[in-house]
């Protein structure tokens, strides 16, 4: 007779998965991808390099796996903030703020989620939720701009634009959140976020 698993077994399966995708992100949130060497993961999720693998044949997977949850968090929580009462540009305010605000208490963690050299499998990942933070922002804009708040312009656009412009400003080269002051990075960041979808577009020149 084939065996078949439990309710039981499969919980367990289901809380050591869990466990190791856990014990990566802490490792990964500490030292970046590097960190989280296969053996130093199972020790820090206290379980044997043989059962990492059972669950995840490669450190590519394990990364990726790891990627989806951290990524998904901070999109709910930035949906979660650009949801709330108020005009477009306070919710895009609000949404800034808070995916800012979260980013620079974990740095290393958001560097890896946002900028990090990964593994093609991750990368694919990144350019996934990439999409999905420009669709809360372009969310947020075509409210506004149905709602006479904002002016006509490419939704899209004005979305990818921030998303390129949060990630720069807070983890790019030419960040300056290294200064050990939020402040001096969240305020201006959404200043600049509001202020880039609200004025008046500029006349381009002729070449």
């Amino acid at each position: 007779m084939p065996y078949r698993p439990t309710e039981r077994t499969e919980a367990r399966k289901a809380e050591v998965r869990a466990g190791i995708v856990g014990a990566a992100r802490r490792l990964i949130a500490r030292g970046g991808y590097a960190e989280a060497q296969v053996a130093a993961v199972a020790a820090e999720a206290g379980v044997a390099t043989g059962t990492v693998y059972r669950h995840f044949p490669s450190k590519a997977e394990l990364f990726a796996e790891v990627f989806r949850e951290a990524s998904q968090r901070e999109v709910d929580a930035m949906a979660a903030a650009a949801d709330g009462a108020g005009s477009a540009t306070d919710r895009i305010a609000a949404g800034v703020e808070s995916f800012a605000r979260r980013a620079l208490r974990s740095p290393r963690l958001a560097y890896a989620l946002l900028a990090e050299p990964v593994d093609p499998a991750v990368e694919a990942e990144r350019l996934a939720f990439r999409r999905a933070y420009r669709d809360v922002l372009a969310g947020v804009i075509a409210d506004g701009i149905g709602a006479a708040q904002l002016p006509p312009q490419d939704v899209e656009v004005s979305a990818a634009a921030l998303v390129g412009a949060i990630g720069e400003a807070l983890v790019g080269p030419l960040s300056p959140a290294g200064s050990g002051d939020p402040g001096a990075v969240i305020g201006p960041l959404t200043e600049f976020c509001v202020r880039s979808i609200t004025e008046k577009e500029h006349a381009l020149v002729n070449a």
